[in-house]
């Protein structure tokens, strides 16, 4: 009885060592992780998020390939609540959105332990865009929060065509679609509670309001410019009130601010960068990640 016992209490004691090793392991595997994100060593830089964003994304990652072959860079769309989801949840290196990241967002990546760090890397004229064939060329902030309130329905309503307007959105998870609420249906005031029309269509991609516009009459959409398809797509300029000038979105006009929906772009990181991630974000930053991006349609960071 007495050697059972012993037995017993080996087995036990045993039982807690292992148990205690695969506890440092664990831990000592998560610091591991958590060094590697921050530096983006040893794996491939995770980036995610944006829609808007991921075209210039998989272009930057593309041509650091090139300058830095040991360098490998996984982009991905999604987005920009993807992203930020991902960031929280300490999975991506670098998140992109179209949108700064909420104070509730913030908190819970906090309390994850990840402090995220902004970074605007471009700017975005967001362009409003209807069938080549409509003939309203122009429109106010308030012809569009009354358009895509359903206060407007029809675009005889607004000096066209006698036909129903045919609302087209990007999904609800889209930074575009938040920034678009914020600042046109809400004309940026913090106490709108106005909402977009139930009849709105909710397009998944850039590619899918193109797509709309183009074989619908009707159809109006928003888009970032920089995927804006000319041939297939009329732009429309847009004044900030009734009284203002009406101006097209152009690279030009999104950086000297005359075009009144144009927002900033932007990049977190899970802490301080540093390593290879702290010397990619410096070169998105720099003269080359720049040229790209208005290369893209995008706007530059302005000069310092």
């Amino acid at each position: 009885m007495e050697n059972a016992m012993k037995r017993i209490g080996k087995g036990v004691l045993g039982l807690w060592l292992c148990a205690l090793l695969l506890l440092l392991t664990a831990c000592g595997s998560a610091g591991s992780r958590a060094q590697a994100r921050t530096s983006g060593t040893g794996r491939a830089i995770q980036n995610k998020g944006s829609d808007t964003l991921v075209n210039l994304a998989l272009a930057w990652a593309e041509r650091y390939r090139e300058l830095r072959p040991d360098i490998s860079i996984a982009v991905t769309g999604g987005g920009s609540g993807t992203g930020i989801a991902a960031l929280i949840n300490n999975t991506v290196d670098i998140a992109n959105a179209s949108r700064q990241m909420k104070d509730e967002e913030i908190a819970a990546a906090q309390a994850n332990g990840i402090d995220p760090i902004e970074f605007v890397v471009a700017i975005d004229a967001l362009a409003i865009v209807v069938h080549p064939d409509n003939p309203i060329s122009q429109l106010s902030i308030d012809q569009l929060a009354d358009i895509y309130t359903g206060r407007i329905t029809n675009w005889q309503e607004l000096g066209g065509n006698d036909a129903p307007i045919v609302l087209l959105s990007r999904e609800t998870n889209s930074g575009t679609h938040v920034y678009f609420l914020e600042e046109v249906v809400r004309k940026g005031d913090g106490e709108n509670t106005d909402i977009f029309a139930p009849q709105t269509l909710l397009m998944p991609s850039s590619v899918g309001i193109t797509s709309e516009v183009r074989r619908n009459p009707n159809a109006i959409g928003y888009d970032g410019f920089g995927y804006v398809d000319a041939a297939h797509e009329k732009l429309i300029a847009v004044a900030a009130h009734a009284d203002t000038p009406y101006v097209m979105p152009s690279v030009a006009t999104g950086a000297d601010g005359s075009y009144p929906i144009a927002r900033d772009l932007y990049m977190y990181t899970a802490g301080e960068p540093t390593g290879a991630i702290q010397e990619y974000m410096n070169w998105i930053l720099g003269p080359e990640g720049q040229t790209i991006v208005a290369d893209l349609g995008f706007v530059p960071l302005p000069k310092e």
